[in-house]
């Protein structure tokens, strides 16, 4: 298959062309190295590499056509980040959404009917919360009057109790709650709405919080084990927000991947979302904690500081990427911490 994968000098997008690369495709990469991330340096990727914004319709309509065109696209080309502050709002969605509808546009005067799109866990919000008086719910935003003194778990939207955390699947309610998170969503609109003009045929992965070999190290944008393995490397304590409560599910970049790759291949009808998670619940203060032992480093300090766009639990159920697609995970946590903490040592 003839693949044209936009981002694929970024963290997850050089996985991700390795992973096509075994599996025999033929790979062309569309980035536009920004600055904020490659500061200036054009790899090797030993693969053609076409520089370009996905913003330039120009630019996208010669990547589709580069040597005779492409059988499908992998997206990937993203801000990615915390995006929490409504200033956020502006380049959010001019880098994700306008750039995704400028190549879906482009796509649709192409013979391309093929797309896989790198989507988040973000686009739930909360999630799904369980009440004891009224079940599965989907959580009240928190208030910030809460967080200040120390009530860090979503509400009941109906009797204010706390909620307890449970998998959400790929039906749940979508509730993005920042910049990124809104522009992650859009993006799936945007390519259904494609999808429903031209014919074609898209895989949302809901991608959960990756790390691996290749993260970014000292950037707000790489993710919270890149944070807190920044501190680490200069002897100084991992902080972490709340009570270090927050859970999360922590997938390595090569199973993201596989799983990216095994939805290219493998899905070949409608518009389907897949959430990407090891399927294993770990919080972010396990997370500090795995990583300040096997870098033999300080323990992580519990701050109680917060972040009111931060959402408390996300973790989804991934067992439709499993039944559909045969794809299961393959690194465990305590390798993939013991990687991660080699790589920053």
């Amino acid at each position: 298959m003839r693949v044209l994968l936009t981002g694929g000098a970024g963290f997850i997008g050089r996985h991700v062309l390795a992973e096509l690369l075994q599996r025999g495709d033929d790979v062309v990469v569309f980035d536009s190295l920004r600055d904020d991330v490659h500061h200036g340096a054009t790899p090797d990727l030993g693969v053609p590499l076409l520089v370009g914004d996905v913003r330039d319709p120009i630019a996208v309509r010669g990547a589709l056509l580069h040597d005779g065109g492409f059988d499908a696209v992998c997206h990937l080309a993203a801000k990615v980040g915390l995006g929490v502050n409504v200033a956020d709002l502006p380049d959010y969605a001019d880098s994700n959404d306008r750039g995704t509808a400028v190549l879906l546009a482009e796509m649709a005067q192409t013979d391309i009917v093929r797309l896989t799109l790198a989507s988040s866990m973000v686009v739930y919000g909360e999630g799904l919360g369980l009440c004891g008086e009224h079940g599965a719910v989907t959580p009240a935003p928190r208030r910030e009057s809460d967080l200040k003194i120390g009530r860090f778990e979503p509400p009941c939207p109906y009797c204010g109790q706390d909620l307890a955390p449970a998998l959400v699947d790929e039906q749940a309610r979508l509730d993005p709650r920042n910049a990124y998170a809104a522009s992650k969503l859009a993006q799936e609109h945007l390519a259904s709405a494609w999808a429903r003009s031209t014919g074609g045929v898209v895989a949302a992965m809901r991608y959960h919080n990756v790390y691996g070999p290749g993260m970014p190290k000292d950037t707000p944008y790489a993710g919270v084990a890149a944070i807190f393995l920044s501190r680490l490397r200069n002897g100084q304590a991992p902080l972490v927000f709340e009570d270090g409560g927050q859970r999360r599910d922590f997938i390595h970049v090569r199973d993201v991947a596989a799983a990216t790759v095994a939805a290219l291949h493998g899905h070949r009808e409608g518009v389907r979302a897949f959430n990407v998670g090891s399927g294993k619940v770990r919080t972010v203060g396990k997370m500090a904690r795995a990583l300040a032992e096997a870098v033999d480093g300080p323990m992580p300090e519990i701050t109680g500081s917060y972040r009111l766009g931060d959402v408390r639990h996300i973790t989804a159920d991934s067992s439709r990427l499993q039944v559909e697609l045969g794809v299961t995970t393959a690194m465990s946590f305590k390798e993939g911490m013991s990687e991660l903490a080699q790589q920053f040592s």
